[in-house]
């Protein structure tokens, strides 16, 4: 436990909320790596400051088992934390830490295992995929999946490790999220007949919205264990206006819609469209330039599979027969949707996520090495 509880420690200890650089954390990883004579491929955003990186242990042959995390966290800002949130402090049978439930203890049990991989002469390998910007769309996973299938031997399974307290999850609710900019024309407040209100146009599309979001709630699907049992709207964000004694010019705002697989999110799609559309031709019958962009974002519903090898494997290296639906969002369907059998499975709770005094149980940890011993176990056998 105590190279596991470093490596934890060491991963917490860079700062990777997401509007900022991974290359430290991905270069420390390589080094570890290195250490052990596993070599390292990496996929850079546009920009080159960030990077994907995935490393494989074991012969160059089908059957592999990839182990998917992500090394950017959410921020910290604004929020009352007791520790040093890029410090782990251990309390009783708790790690303290950002990134210690979301998902840094999974990296590190991955990698302090890396010895023990090579050890055991492993007949299939396992692959370690540790992706950028998960936090802000699932961002940076698509480029390296992609070319994973390409340079990689068919895979039997994805196991993405988010924190499910080891519970085994096969699906979770798709997300789109859209950044809607609304546009007027500035005036007088006295003379809102020369203007177009950024805002007023803005609250009619949010009021739309909020109608959707209430259909939704009323019809709850049965037989799923989701929470809650449908789909969901969520305006997050707005901002708009100058001054009290103008009327508005812009304003904007964000919309988090999180939709059960099975559900018709397509129609949903659809009507919000044509909200739109609506508004805009209304807005710009007053003022030609004045009208609503939308920016949008999305993460795909990853679905349970019938007879999928990545749930049978979990089950098998578990003992649980039992699946989950989780509502957050994961790479597992950006895995799936390129043909990959996935699963969602890792230590953690993800009720500590995102929230000030992050923690993970210590048992929790021990759990997830036993875990992926077993998971060596079997490729071994």
């Amino acid at each position: 436990m105590d190279t596991v509880k470093k490596i934890i420690a060491d991963l917490v200890g860079f700062d990777t909320i997401s509007d900022k650089s991974n290359l430290e954390i991905q270069d420390y990883i390589e080094a570890y790596l290195a250490v052990h004579g596993v070599s390292v491929t990496r996929i850079y955003n546009d920009d080159g400051d960030k990077a994907n990186l995935y490393a494989s242990i074991g012969p160059n042959v089908a059957g592999g088992v990839i182990l998917s995390g992500h090394t950017d966290v959410v921020p910290v800002a604004g929020q009352d934390w007791t520790t040093d949130p890029f410090k782990v402090v251990e309390k009783g049978d708790r790690l303290y830490g950002r990134g210690t439930a979301d998902m840094k203890s999974f990296l590190a049990i991955a990698l302090s295992l890396v010895p023990e991989m090579l050890a055991a002469d492993m007949k299939r390998p396992i692959h370690l995929a540790f992706s950028y910007d998960e936090e802000v769309g699932c961002l940076g996973a698509p480029a390296m999946i992609d070319e994973m299938l390409t340079t990689l031997p068919p895979v039997q399974a994805v196991i993405v490790g988010e924190p499910t307290n080891l519970e085994i999850a096969n699906a979770h609710k798709g997300v789109r999220r859209y950044t809607f900019h609304i546009r007027g024309q500035e005036a007088h407040s006295s003379q809102p007949h020369r203007g177009v209100s950024a805002i007023e146009y803005a609250s009619k599309l949010m009021s739309e919205i909020y109608k959707i979001r209430d259909t939704l709630a009323a019809k709850p699907f049965t037989g799923t264990t989701f929470e809650p049992p449908y789909s969901t709207l969520n305006i997050g964000k707005i901002n708009g206006g100058t001054a009290h004694n103008i009327i508005a010019k812009d304003c904007s705002f964000t919309v988090d819609y999180r939709y059960i697989p099975q559900d018709d999110s397509a129609a949903v799609f659809e009507k919000i469209d044509l909200i739109v559309s609506k508004l805009s031709a209304d807005m710009m019958q007053i003022y030609p330039e004045a009208g609503i962009q939308a920016e949008i974002a999305e993460i795909p519903a990853f679905k349970a599979e019938e007879d999928g090898n990545a749930e049978e494997l979990c089950r098998q290296l578990s003992g649980k027969n039992s699946t989950l639906n989780v509502s957050y969002g994961t790479e597992a369907g950006q895995f799936q949707e390129r043909g990959y059998s996935t699963i969602v499975c890792g230590p953690g709770s993800i009720d500590q996520a995102h929230k000030p005094d992050e923690y993970i149980e210590i048992e929790q940890v021990k759990k997830g090495v036993q875990f992926i011993k077993s998971l060596i176990k079997r490729q071994a056998s």
